[in-house]
C-alpha cells in the first residue's frame, strides 16, 4: 500500500516522465526497487556477512573492507533480485564493518578533501560539525526532479563549503541548526517518510557528507526496500566514495564549477574540478550510473565553467541526466559583497539558458526530461 499510494502524492509529470523511454531505460534499477522487484544495496550490504572486529586499527578493517567488497560485488550482480522475504540481517555485515569505519575516520574526521584530521568528538573542522548530527526538516519533497517526487529529504545542518550564494545558509553555517538525531532516530524519520510515500531516502543539506557516520549507521536499521539517495557538493574523500559506492542506488550530484578560480573565489575551495570530478566518476563506473547531474547556471559563467562542464558529462558519464538549473538567484554574501560577486549579482538570462540548452543537445545530452 505504501508503494501505491507514491503515485497519488506530487506532480502529474512524476508519473509521465516515465513514459520517457531514455529515463525509464537510464533508471531501470531505481524504478525496480519502486516496484518492489529489487533489493536496494543497502538491504543487500546488511545482508552480507563479513568477520571482524570493531576495535580493530583501521588500516586492518580496511584490508577487511576490500577484500568484502570484491565479494560483494559479484552478489549485486547475482542476488538483487531475492524476494523481500529472503533478506534478513546478518549478525555482523558488511554495513557494520561500513559503519565501523565511518566512526574511525569520524576520530580523525577525513570524510570530505579538506582532510582536516580531527577528532570531533572534542575538535571542530572547517565544517563546524562536530560528532552530533542535527536535521533542520525532513519531508516529502515535491520540487525536486520528476522521478524522484515525492522525495524523502532529510536536511542535515552543516555543510564543507561556504558558497557566496548559499540559499540555504541558515543551516549550511549553522551546524545545530535543527533537531539532533542519533542512528536510531534516524532511522525513525527515513522510515516515517517512506509510510508516507516516500520514492527515496535523499540524504540533502547542507551537504550530508559531515553526517556520513551518523547515515551509515541508521541504515543498519531501516526497514524498508527503500532507495538510497546521497544528494551533495561532490567534495568527499576517496576513503567516503568507498563507504558509500556499495550502498547508494541513486547520485544527484552538484557539478558547480569547472575553474578552480571560480570555485575557490565563490565557494572557498581548491582542487575543485579534480576532486568533483572522479567521485562522480567513481559512483558512475563503481556505484550505480544512475544519477541526475545539477548543473546550476551562474550569470557570466558559460565559458569557463557550464560549457566545458557539459563536455565533462558528455564524455565521462553519457548516461546521466543532466538537471541544467536556472534556479539561481543572488542570495547571502552575493547581495552584501558586490565588488567581489559583481559577475554572479544578477539572475541568470534567459538568453543564458538557451545557450546552455543548445550546447546540451549538441552532445547529445538528455537534460529535457529532468531540468
Amino acid at each position: 500500500m505504501v508503494h501505491l499510494a507514491m503515485w497519488r502524492i506530487g506532480r502529474s509529470d512524476a508519473v509521465t516522465v516515465w513514459s520517457n523511454e531514455i529515463v525509464a531505460k537510464r533508471l531501470t534499477s531505481y524504478r525496480s526497487i519502486i516496484d518492489l522487484k529489487l533489493l536496494a544495496r543497502y538491504l543487500l550490504a546488511r545482508n552480507f556477512s563479513v568477520e571482524f572486529e570493531p576495535s580493530e586499527s583501521i588500516s586492518t578493517l580496511w584490508k577487511i573492507h576490500k577484500q568484502a567488497q570484491t565479494r560483494f560485488q559479484k552478489e549485486l550482480t547475482q542476488n538483487r533480485k531475492k524476494k523481500l522475504n529472503e533478506e534478513t540481517n546478518s549478525l555482523q555485515s558488511f554495513m557494520d564493518l561500513k559503519a565501523a569505519l565511518a566512526d574511525k575516520i569520524l576520530h580523525q574526521c577525513h570524510f570530505c578533501e579538506r582532510r582536516c584530521n580531527i577528532d570531533r568528538e572534542s575538535h571542530l573542522g572547517y565544517c563546524n560539525v562536530d560528532q552530533s548530527s542535527y536535521v533542520s526538516s525532513a519531508f516529502l519533497h515535491t520540487g525536486e526532479e520528476p522521478p524522484l517526487v515525492p522525495s524523502g529529504t532529510i536536511f542535515f545542518s552543516g555543510c564543507n563549503f561556504r558558497c557566496a550564494h548559499c540559499q540555504n545558509y541558515d543551516i549550511s553555517c549553522n551546524p545545530k541548526n535543527g533537531s539532533h538525531v542519533s542512528p536510531t532516530q534516524l532511522t525513525a524519520i527515513a522510515d516515517e517518510l517512506v509510510s508516507q510515500g516516500a520514492k527515496n531516502i535523499n540524504y540533502v543539506g547542507g551537504d550530508p557528507t559531515p553526517h556520513l557516520h551518523t547515515i551509515l549507521a541508521s541504515m543498519k536499521f531501516q526497514q524498508f526496500n527503500i532507495t538510497q539517495l546521497w544528494n551533495s557538493n561532490m567534495y568527499l574523500s576517496m576513503e567516503a566514495m568507498e563507504l558509500l559506492t556499495d550502498v547508494i542506488d541513486f547520485w544527484l550530484p552538484d557539478l558547480k564549477y569547472f575553474s578552480e578560480k571560480c570555485a575557490e573565489r565563490i565557494s572557498d575551495v581548491t582542487n575543485y574540478t579534480q576532486i568533483v570530478t572522479r567521485n562522480i566518476k567513481m559512483a558512475y563506473d563503481q556505484g550505480t550510473k544512475e544519477m541526475i547531474i545539477r548543473v546550476l547556471v551562474l550569470p557570466n559563467h558559460l565559458q569557463c565553467c557550464v560549457f566545458p562542464i557539459l563536455e565533462w558529462i558528455a564524455e565521462n558519464t553519457p548516461m546521466a541526466l543532466v538537471n541544467i538549473m536556472a534556479q539561481y538567484r543572488p542570495m547571502w554574501q552575493v547581495v552584501h559583497k558586490p565588488e567581489i560577486y559583481g559577475d554572479i549579482s544578477r539572475r541568470v538570462k534567459r538568453e543564458e539558458m538557451n545557450q546552455a540548452h543548445d550546447y546540451a543537445k549538441k552532445l547529445g545530452l538528455e537534460f529535457r526530461s529532468v531540468s
